[in-house]
């Protein structure tokens, strides 16, 4: 508190100097821009930064973007002019190409079933944000601190306008996106280390219900070895749809119903939304109500709104003693079992209410430093505050665990409490391949735990949509189906022979790849490098890959190419073909590995609580030279030892002399102790894999296979026809 206080004191003292001073460095690479008679306290302190951007000189006169604020229409307006080359990423949870330039969003969260309100035009979360990649290569970022309601336009000249006070703006110059990206996560904190179960498979439904029916549901995963560690609980576990309780009848035993998921290695995921139902001795409604916790009208009375439950109050997540309290909910709750939360509706979302929402003339009280302010001001971050709230209630309940949240409704920096999905999208093959890049502009825009509800939610979805769609969903950060309440089933075993066992060998797939999954999550939570990327990330000078959005990347070393993406843009080079030991069905993507790479896979297990790493499979793609260099970062798992260094790093290195390869893994990093493995190599050639026998050893060496063809040779591979989407 002490922290963010003095920040905000910063924060207005700078701002009644801005006369002397409205620019300033705050790094050799990251400019700081006020508009005259700036209002620290309209916008401080920011939920964006993890400190105060205190100056550290003044900014060249050779800066290449420099905003120009004024006043139009009522608005407060800032306009950049960029390079005309430039092609612009960002903006966060977005419909639409991948390639941002020409478009309009409009920051205004938004409850939107299949993306319908207002055309896609705004979604669940508000990113303000646009990174800049010029045809050199060079990039740069740019941060409008503002979470007033606002559109943001993304062409020659990027164009902010808000319906708030005039704010700042925050302008990164690197040499490299990849450098923009992890100077926008020194600026916004770090994602924290997930739990390993989060990254795996995950099942789901509005609802599951009764608990036969969960039970039934982790069962029948098992029974048809599909590798899985999560089950969902969607609103139907709960009394009357009252948050932190349990239905009588239906759920009348939660512990129980969580020992017995626990007993098959499954975690449990449960809902809350911020809705109190309004019901006098409703305990959650009681404390909330007498404390004065509620979000006021503009006449100072609690607001009341409908949800699920019907009439409801909002706890006033600005205000830290709101949040404080709403953390003492959760103990009790998680000490039934639950593992992880799911906080949904949090725009918020109000039934018949203005554009889905509360007024804009609601009152928030603040505090830590946030003044009393107007709805219109803190809508873009009631889903942010609320997370924050609610990671403090998980760390609360169970301090020696990894939280994990999944958020609906976030803003930029709000990574640092939860992952998220894009919401309830629908069952057709265009929102499938939209889903694409959709989370890869999460990613760049700072959110990299991401990804869609495989199959869709809205409408009834069949057995080659949820095929395609988990062939190609295992390889984004975020893996999860999930259906509405009422439409057809769509788990793996719900059409036909063929959908199971195509969605058993992705998820296969993912099980296998997750140590080299792990260590990119790792990535991302220390250098802010998505999980999922774009393909111009390969050659960011190749401007043929810019609007690539079919193909993406899973880390650095591997591309994924979707089997109806046959027309997809791919970088040059030695990039070859990784052929997985399971039999080719026409729907699992190729995977492309980078030349020069080492990429570390595990044995198949059916949940990672059984998942060891005592022996791996190291694929290879040398290089020209005969070389390949990779990571292998491994933890507990779970916990925050790993943050005392309890942890072990990995370099995996293989080099060519002669006819023979050697390939070994020794520990570089981390105080855990080394272990001894059993290893296998696999030599990535023309398409095809040679594997070394198994070996007790950290170190294999084994004959180079001959002829090596170098390149993606498409001639040789089949993509079946697209689709007519829609169908």
């Amino acid at each position: 508190m002490k922290l963010r206080l003095h920040a905000f004191s910063f924060a207005v003292a700078f701002g009644l100097a801005l006369q002397a001073q409205q620019s300033y460095m705050a790094s050799a690479d990251v400019a700081v821009f006020y508009p005259a008679m700036y209002d620290a306290a309209a916008h401080s302190p920011s939920p964006i930064f993890i400190r105060e951007l205190a100056p550290q000189g003044a900014v060249s006169p050779a800066w290449k973007l420099r905003p120009a604020f004024s006043t139009e229409d009522g608005k407060s307006v800032v306009r950049i002019k960029v390079d005309a080359d430039a092609d612009l990423y960002g903006g966060g949870e977005v419909w639409g190409p991948l390639r941002r330039n020409g478009k309009t969003i409009e920051f205004w969260n938004v409850d939107t079933p299949c993306y319908g309100v207002d055309g896609g035009t705004h979604l669940y979360q508000s990113h303000p944000w646009v990174l800049g990649l010029r045809s050199d290569g060079t990039s740069f970022g740019i941060i409008a601190d503002n979470t007033w309601q606002a559109t943001m336009t993304t062409d020659t000249e990027i164009v902010f306008r808000s319906l708030g006070p005039a704010f700042r703006m925050v302008i990164i110059e690197k040499n490299s996106p990849q450098e923009v990206m992890q100077e926008l996560v020194n600026l916004t904190g770090n994602m924290e280390m997930p739990p390993l179960w989060s990254l795996g498979y995950q099942q789901c439904r509005y609802s599951y219900h009764p608990d036969t029916r969960v039970k039934e549901i982790a069962d029948t995963l098992r029974y048809h070895k599909i590798p899985s560690d999560v089950i969902w609980m969607d609103i139907h576990y709960m009394d009357q749809y009252k948050i932190f309780t349990f239905h009588p009848q239906e759920f009348s035993q939660p512990k129980a119903l969580n020992d017995y998921l626990h007993s098959k290695n499954f975690k449990s995921i449960y809902m809350i939304d911020p809705g109190v139902k309004a019901q006098e001795g409703y305990w959650v409604d009681d404390q909330l109500m007498a404390n004065g916790y509620a979000v006021l009208d503009e006449e100072g009375k609690p607001f009341v709104g409908k949800v699920w439950p019907g009439d409801c109050h909002f706890p006033d997540f600005t205000r830290p003693e709101v949040r404080s309290w709403w953390s003492t909910l959760y103990p009790p709750f998680m000490a039934q079992g639950v593992d992880g939360i799911w906080n949904d509706m949090n725009e918020p979302a109000v039934f018949e209410g203005p554009r889905s929402s509360m007024p804009i003339t609601n009152v928030h009280k603040g505090g830590d430093g946030l003044r009393q302010d107007s709805h219109l001001r803190y809508h873009n971050v009631y889903g942010l505050n609320m997370v924050r709230a609610s990671r403090q209630g998980l760390l609360l309940a169970n301090p020696t665990k990894r939280p994990f949240i999944l958020s609906r409704s976030n803003f930029l920096g709000g990574h640092r409490y939860a992952a998220t999905w894009t919401g309830d999208n629908y069952s057709n093959w265009e929102q499938f391949m939209a889903s694409i890049p959709m989370s890869i502009t999460l990613g760049l825009s700072g959110q990299p735990f991401n990804g869609p509800d495989m199959g869709g939610f809205c409408g009834d979805s069949n057995g080659k949509l949820v095929a395609n769609w988990t062939a190609v969903g295992v390889y984004f950060p975020f893996v999860r189906n999930h259906c509405i309440d009422g439409g057809r089933a769509q788990e793996p075993w719900a059409f036909d022979q063929e959908c199971l066992d195509v969605c058993r060998t992705a998820i296969n797939r993912r099980y296998r790849l997750m140590p080299y999954v792990y260590t990119l999550f790792q990535e991302a939570s220390k250098d802010g490098m998505p999980v999922m990327r774009p393909v111009f990330m390969a050659d960011t000078k190749d401007k043929s890959l810019r609007a690539e959005e079919k193909a993406f990347m899973l880390g650095g070393d591997l591309i994924i190419i979707p089997r109806w993406a046959g027309d997809a843009n791919l970088p040059s080079g030695d990039w070859d073909i990784l052929p997985l030991e399971d039999k080719d069905d026409g729907f699992q993507p190729y995977l492309a590995q980078r030349p020069g790479s080492v990429i570390p896979m595990g044995n198949l297990y059916q949940n990672t609580v059984e998942m060891k790493s005592d022996s791996l499979t190291l694929l290879v793609n040398p290089d020209a030279e005969g070389r390949a260099e990779g990571r292998l970062y491994e933890d507990d798992g779970d916990g925050f030892a790993y943050q005392q260094g309890n942890f072990a790093e990995y370099k995996l290195q293989a080099a060519t002399e002669g006819k023979k390869l050697t390939v070994s893994i020794s520990k570089v990093g981390g105080k855990a102790a080394e272990k001894q493995r059993t290893l296998r190599v696999g030599i990535v050639y023309d398409g095809k894999v040679t594997y070394s026998p198994w070996t007790a050893s950290n170190s294999v060496t084994m004959k180079v296979a001959p002829d090596k063809q170098f390149g993606i040779d498409k001639s040789k591979l089949t993509f079946p026809q697209v689709p007519e989407l829609g169908k």
